[in-house]
């Protein structure tokens, strides 16, 4: 059984719970005057961010505008999108990147240049990876840095119980201020199953999604919707909860975990087939394997269900075979273990 809350907080300046790749660069990010707490359910290596395979789009090339990759973006977001935060997002993108290899992120290059593939929803090569493991390799970097900066403090096995806000407490600590806000939280320690207090007048949640939700995902099993559950317990405002993060195309085995397969597959050529080698994206969206997630999520959905089929097919075309094993080898080698 947990114990109660410590009665001695622990006090930093920032809270950060979650150790994916938003949580550590917010860490990063602070000066270093800031006390920072990141707090992270299990191990910091676990969680979605070092499952990310294709990579981090950016206009990079020469021919490339923000204005394509913006129209891109709203195309695929089939006018849901924010136009504002998707103009932000775009035009932050190649300073983001540098700023990651400034780090040390080391991104695939290609003639001394950043080698840039495409994936699905994308009208030009944009993506920046590091071969197929990009998330895995961004993690690391971000993940050194973090234990090498002096005021960034991890607590790793230490599940998020709730938040603590102004509302809860009684009425001689509220302060004056009159407005419900948040001052701290209770989490976990699953070493010593001992709930501890931790109080900071800033909190970020970059908790991640809620894709285990669902039976059949590629979301890593933290992927539990905690975060959400506690802003939406202290008063925050929920919404855009009919978007998971998922990716439609997975190696699938009926007795393993699905491993999942980067869009980037399909940007250098992949196809998808029936049982039978048809293929059958061009019969669905004009642009076939380079549709966006969801139109060829719909697209395997039917085929599935008109055929009663388990599974589709994919291969990559014989004349892309070599640029295929030297892009995306974290892929060849689960499909040849599993073979």
């Amino acid at each position: 059984m947990s114990t109660l809350p410590t009665p001695t907080p622990l006090n930093f300046d920032v809270l950060i719970v979650g150790s994916g790749l938003a949580g550590l660069s917010a860490a990063l990010l602070f000066p270093q005057q800031y006390r920072v707490a990141i707090l992270t359910k299990r191990a910091v290596r676990e969680g979605s961010s070092g499952w990310a395979q294709g990579g981090i789009a950016a206009v990079w090339d020469k021919d490339d505008s923000f204005a394509a990759h913006v129209d891109d973006t709203l195309v695929a977001g089939a006018g849901l999108c924010d136009l504002k935060a998707t103009q932000f997002v775009v035009e932050q993108a190649p300073q983001a990147i540098a700023w990651l290899q400034k780090l040390g992120v080391p991104f695939s290059e290609e003639d001394g240049q950043l080698h840039l593939t495409r994936e699905g929803g994308h009208s030009a090569r944009r993506i920046v990876h590091v071969t197929d493991a990009t998330g895995a390799a961004v993690q690391r970097t971000l993940i050194e840095q973090v234990r090498q900066s002096p005021n960034i403090t991890l607590f790793e096995h230490h599940t998020l119980v709730d938040l603590i806000t102004t509302a809860k407490l009684p009425a001689a600590q509220r302060g004056a201020e009159g407005s419900n806000h948040c001052v701290g939280l209770y989490a976990l320690d699953d070493e010593t199953d001992e709930v501890l207090t931790f109080q900071a007048p800033h909190t970020i949640l970059a908790t991640g999604g809620a894709g285990k939700v669902y039976l059949y995902t590629t979301n890593p099993d933290t992927a539990t919707g905690d975060g959400i559950a506690a802003a939406w317990r202290a008063g925050c405002s929920v919404q855009n909860m009919e978007f998971i993060q998922f990716h439609p195309t997975c190696l699938y085995h009926p007795h393993a975990k699905s491993f999942l397969i980067s869009e980037a597959v399909r940007g250098e050529g992949g196809r998808l087939l029936l049982p039978d080698g048809t293929r059958f994206m061009p019969q669905h969206d004009a642009r076939a394997e380079l549709a966006p997630r969801d139109v060829v999520a719909r697209a395997i959905d039917f085929e599935m269900k008109k055929a009663a089929l388990t599974a589709c097919t994919s291969t990559s075309r014989t004349s892309r075979w070599r640029l295929f094993k030297s892009t995306f080898p974290i892929s060849m080698r689960a499909a040849w273990s599993w073979a």
